[in-house]
């Protein structure tokens, strides 16, 4: 262990895990030092990932309590699926506890959970060693989404008056891995999965730097969740085949459109209003991060497929699929965006750096497990208004135990 340096252990070896090796090459003051994974495969790989990007040489542990205990270890980025998170905390903390291991921190990828119950867990475990933690929400720390706040902010809302609207959305053709597909094994669809960034954001842009998001209050939610692609029959079909067994949209399918309207309460009792938007059934390029923030006097606007790089290529090349231009790329010909570097592009190379630095100096990261819990709380709340058909006041009674029926496998799609 090194005073000035983090060693880095990672759960998972999958996309998501594999975004955070590319980030830490700019980071200065980390290396990756362990990977546990239940699949030995992939975690070899990610190894040697890690190796070739020059961010570490990770022993590939044979648990995650082998990993806690390692003295090289100093802080842990939990980047498995969600179905196992309680569980994978759960082991890092009763390692904790029986003395085999000690941690700066612990980082979870979004969401924190599936439900409120199982991040309520989370956040309490957590608090059983007085661990410090951090809550992975990469779209905050994009620059453009970071410098576009800052100036607007400083620039515009001290003249003119604070910004009153604000709108985010994600959108893609589909997740990687079976079990995102998978209400149960998710915690629901797009909305779990994708709105967890949109929510977080719309507040974020909504809050002014340096403030408390409990500035901005939510008071009211008003959720949509539909399947408008994936359970037509030839596609629920073609899903199948590409997926498996496990992932059937005509008996048990979870929605991959979802919009979630938030009237939030500023700190001077004035109206706010975030609108976000996810989809798994957005077809373009590729992956479309985009938001918008509004004031009385301005405005700004980011998206990702908005490149200063673009490439064009012929029906004549017909090279194989991948995704070397952009995440989750619909096409190898034609004109196509490039984002250069997607890891610094989508805010996971600065978000690494923040919670790097904030461990190793001991320090309450901007975001922590709290803020997780309320996204989650926002999330289940969608869902709560989207099975009922109206806005509904937040937080609505019964949260803490309420599983969206997405997630207990009975939702029915409206079908007109």
């Amino acid at each position: 262990m090194s005073e000035d340096r983090l060693g880095i252990g990672i759960i998972g070896s999958g996309f998501n895990a594999r975004f955070h090796l590319q980030a830490f090459v700019g980071v200065r003051d980390a290396d990756v030092r362990g990977i546990w994974s239940p699949n030995e495969k992939n975690a070899a790989e990610a190894a040697k990932l890690a190796s070739t990007l020059d961010v570490g040489e990770p022993k590939i542990h044979r648990s995650i309590a082998e990993m806690t205990a390692d003295p090289a270890i100093d802080a842990i980025w939990l980047c498995g699926p969600n179905h196992a998170r309680v569980e994978n905390v759960e082991e890092i903390i009763d390692t904790i506890q029986q003395g085999r291991g000690s941690l700066k921190g612990l980082a979870c990828e979004k969401p924190l959970a599936r439900n409120v119950a199982e991040a309520k867990r989370i956040l309490d475990l957590a608090g059983r060693v007085d661990l410090r933690h951090g809550y992975l929400e990469n779209q905050l720390f994009a620059p453009s989404v970071d410098i576009g706040r800052k100036i607007i902010w400083n620039r515009g809302a001290p003249l003119t008056g604070r910004p009153y609207l604000a709108r985010a959305a994600e959108e893609h053709s589909g997740p990687h891995k079976p079990w995102f597909w998978r209400g149960d094994l998710q915690g629901g669809g797009v909305l779990n999965d994708m709105m967890c960034h949109s929510v977080l954001l719309v507040r974020h842009l909504l809050t002014a730097p340096g403030a408390s998001y409990s500035s901005v209050k939510p008071v009211r939610v008003c959720g949509q969740i539909a399947s408008l692609k994936w359970t037509r029959p030839e596609y629920a079909e073609r899903l199948e085949k590409i997926m498996g067994d496990g992932v059937n949209y005509r008996t048990r399918p979870a929605e991959d459109f979802a919009s979630l309207v938030i009237d939030f309460k500023t700190e001077d009792g004035m109206l706010a209003i975030g609108e976000a938007t996810t989809s798994w059934s957005f077809v373009g390029a590729g992956l479309r991060l985009s938001a918008e923030l509004l004031g009385p006097e301005y405005s700004m606007s980011w998206n990702t497929l908005e490149s200063g790089l673009k490439l064009f290529f012929s029906r004549e090349v017909k090279g194989q699929s991948g995704e070397d231009l952009i995440e989750k790329q619909n096409a190898e010909m034609g004109q196509m965006p490039v984002v250069a570097n997607e890891a610094a592009a989508y805010g996971y190379e600065a978000e690494d750096r923040h919670f790097v630095r904030a461990f190793l100096k001991n320090e309450k990261a901007e975001l922590t497990f709290e803020d997780g819990l309320e996204v989650v709380q926002l999330l289940m709340a969608g869902y709560h208004s989207a099975e009922q058909g109206r806005s509904i006041d937040f937080p609505p009674p019964g949260l803490d135990t309420f599983i969206p029926t997405v997630a207990q496998g009975t939702w029915k799609p409206t079908r007109w």
